[in-house]
């Protein structure tokens, strides 16, 4: 199995929505941004599948050394064998897969955040770096489509916060700020044992507009001249966009299950708005 295939593999077994958004574009590019999801793949999985944090924290340091050979030229592992010709091709700097690995170990020594603000750090680690380096790989002309990334990232994450509530609180995390649940009056023991209190679904609604808000705001940002380049960006945030709408549709009970599209609809979500940005980038160039 070559590099590439095991990124490949590894990208579509996860079922995420990404995956879907990587499929309209040209094989570089699309080798290069799999292989990236595949390397956010592989230390998300040391955090959530190693359960003892001092060698979670050792198998992190172990990707870090490998980041270092990436840029030396002499990495042992696939994915960043994978990645190899990318972080030349495509000016993919070292610190930002540093960074994500810091956003990863956050998980092991932070359980809890006590405002927005502090939970943004642990975003912008995790999702608006990678965001960063998908719209490198995407290209772009206009220096602000890399602010369009980074908000588009935050969004993105915000959404997972939203969606995965119950699943993260069944691992003892709580992404929530701290001070909005007191503000809506809802104790970590609702959130931990599920309690979908009126409360709770207020506090949740909250949560999926401040989401709504950072796309909204993305998309302000991302210039018409780069949307085409952009697309997969696009695509990925109809898709979370999608899953946000069943959410609300649902009342936000994010605590009694957890919500997410069907394969099918990804891709048809996918190919919608792929077509879409398509006539909208013929029209741009004949305007």
């Amino acid at each position: 199995m070559t590099p590439d295939q095991y990124c490949q593999d590894k990208a579509a077994s996860s079922g995420s929505s990404f995956y879907y958004s990587f499929m309209f574009l040209p094989t570089e590019q699309r080798q290069a941004i799999i292989a990236l999801y595949a390397f956010c793949r592989e230390v998300d999985d040391v955090v959530d599948e190693c359960s003892d944090p001092g060698l979670a924290r050792i198998k992190l340091q172990w990707w870090r050394d490998e980041v270092s050979k990436i840029f030396e030229g002499e990495p042992t592992q696939p994915v960043a064998q994978a990645l190899k010709q990318s972080v030349k091709k495509f000016n993919l700097p070292l610190e930002h897969f540093l960074e994500i690995i810091d956003g990863m170990e956050m998980d092991l020594n932070q359980v809890r955040y006590r405002s927005f603000k502090e939970l943004q750090l642990y975003c912008y680690r995790v999702a608006s770096v990678v965001g960063l380096m998908a719209a490198e790989i995407f290209g772009f002309e206009d220096r602000q489509t890399l602010d369009y990334a980074l908000n588009l990232g935050l969004a993105f994450q915000l959404t997972n916060i939203v969606r995965d509530v119950r699943e993260d609180a069944m691992l003892g995390r709580i992404y929530l700020p701290a001070d909005e649940l007191a503000k809506f009056s809802v104790s970590e023991q609702d959130i931990l044992s599920g309690q979908q209190t009126e409360a709770v679904t207020q506090l949740i609604q909250f949560q999926a507009q401040r989401a709504h808000e950072y796309y909204q705001k993305a998309f302000e940002l991302l210039p018409e001249s780069d949307r085409f380049k952009q697309r997969s960006g696009i695509i990925m945030a109809a898709i979370y966009q999608a899953t946000l709408a069943e959410i609300e549709k649902d009342n936000y009970n994010v605590l009694k299950h957890r919500i997410k599209l069907t394969p099918l609809r990804k891709l048809w979500l996918a190919w919608k708005t792929a077509r879409s940005e398509k006539r909208r980038s013929k029209s741009f160039k004949a305007a």
